[in-house]
This record gives C-alpha cells, sequence and structure tokens, in this order.
C-alpha cells in the first residue's frame, strides 16, 4: 500500500475558504531510499503533498488512476516498465478522456539531455530533472508543470527535440484553422515567450494573448504551452519566417 495516500479532498481544507488545494505529487522510482528523500523534499514544499509511491511505471498507470495526482515525478529507468512507455499509457486517449484534472509527468533521469526523456516530452511529459536537482529547483519545477509550463528552457527544450522529429510530419488540419494572429502566438510560445512578451510582439494585451493560446490548445487538441513547442518542432513550424 503506497504510504500517505489520500483521496481528493472538496477543497482548501484549513477553513478559511481561500487557500488553494496543495499540488498532489505522485513518486514512482524502483529505488525506495531515493523515493523516500524525494518524499521528504516535496512534503516540506508549502503548498504541495505526496499523495502515493510506485515502484515500476505499471504501478504509475494504476496509481494515476487511482489517486488523481496533479504531478508525477517518474524515473525514465524501471523494471517492468520504463518511465516512457508509463507516460505514453498516462496519456492515453482513452485514459486522458476519463481523467477528472490534468496530470502532469516529470520524467527523472541520470543524464543530461537524455534521449528517453525526449521521446517522453513527445507522449506528453512536461520536461525532466536530474536525479541530483536541489530540493527548491524540484519544487520550482513542480509548480511550474503544474501551471502548464515546461521545466526546460524553450532552447534547452528544442537542443533535446531537434533528433526526434526527423523526417517532420506534415502539417494537420486544425493547422489551417487558425487565424494569422494565432499564427504568430504559436510561434512565439514555440520560441518561449512569456504572454507579455508574446503580447508586446503581436501587439495585443495580455489577456488576448491567454485567448489565443486557449484557442491554439482547443484547435490542434493540445494540452498544455509544452505541446505547444513539441508540435512546433514536430512540424518544423519553429523556423525563422
Amino acid at each position: 500500500v503506497p504510504p500517505h495516500t489520500s483521496a481528493p479532498g472538496p477543497g482548501g481544507g484549513t477553513g478559511t475558504g481561500a487557500e488553494p488545494e496543495p499540488i498532489r505529487v505522485l513518486l514512482v522510482d524502483d529505488q525506495a531510499l531515493f523515493r523516500e528523500g524525494v518524499a521528504v523534499m516535496v512534503n516540506a514544499q508549502p503548498g504541495m503533498t505526496v499523495v502515493g509511491q510506485g515502484a515500476d511505471g505499471a504501478e504509475a498507470v494504476r496509481l494515476v488512476d487511482e489517486l488523481n495526482p496533479d504531478v508525477v515525478l517518474m524515473d525514465i529507468r524501471m523494471p517492468v516498465l520504463d518511465g516512457v512507455e508509463a507516460t505514453r499509457q498516462i496519456f492515453g486517449p482513452s485514459r486522458a478522456a476519463r481523467r477528472e484534472r490534468p496530470v502532469r509527468v516529470v520524467v527523472l533521469t541520470t543524464f543530461n539531455l537524455d534521449d528517453r526523456a525526449a521521446t517522453a516530452i513527445r507522449y506528453g511529459a512536461s520536461g525532466f530533472l536530474l536525479k541530483d536537482t536541489t530540493p527548491v529547483m524540484l519544487g520550482d519545477a513542480i509548480r511550474t508543470v503544474h501551471a502548464g509550463n515546461a521545466v526546460l528552457a524553450p532552447q534547452d527544450l528544442a537542443t533535446l527535440l531537434e533528433g526526434t522529429f526527423r523526417p517532420r510530419r506534415p502539417a494537420p488540419p486544425g493547422l489551417d484553422n487558425l487565424t494569422g494572429k494565432e499564427r504568430d502566438v504559436l510561434t512565439a510560445v514555440a520560441a518561449g515567450l512569456s504572454n507579455s512578451e508574446i503580447g508586446a510582439r503581436v501587439f495585443v494585451s495580455e489577456s488576448t494573448v491567454k485567448t489565443h493560446v486557449g484557442s491554439i490548445l482547443r484547435k490542434l487538441g493540445l494540452r498544455d504551452r509544452v505541446q505547444i513547442v513539441v508540435f512546433a518542432h514536430e512540424h518544423g513550424l519553429n523556423s525563422p519566417g
């Protein structure tokens, strides 16, 4: 039975009615000692809690279904089912359709610019962390992916993805449904610009940028800004001009 397991709560939990729910984190790694160490670091962070632990990718898939975590910290190399295949299954269309709340996956690896991490990102992960990351960086990464962003700088993400999309796929039909302004915003998101920077580039307000991003996600069937970056690289839309 995974330690520190809890069911989703109805709300803030401290009686003020204003505090947000803590970010629910699932840890998956085949080394129990490493998991326990990460659990201590996560539980020490304000606004987040470990809701379960798993020792392999098969347990990860099952626990995501059972516990509805917000963020999964997933080892890339594990027995039974590795982190890449577990990520693919977690983001499979049938599972995603049944999910009550969005889930984000961050893969954990000992190698920088790991090819397996690139594949996991292609399957839906929001980036990767090296296993020797600091507690502060770990907490920041969890908050970042929970907000729908990548834990890699766009330039690093571009480097990581560069070798994984050859040949480039033809543009999908949904791309034709984007307005000219939405295409400009897509390119800017893929370049890693913030909403305020995008607004300055395309001459619209920050709230309008958010509206455009939401429209892009809906029209292209994407989940978040990370997937916009992956989509742009996959279809060769990130090149200048």
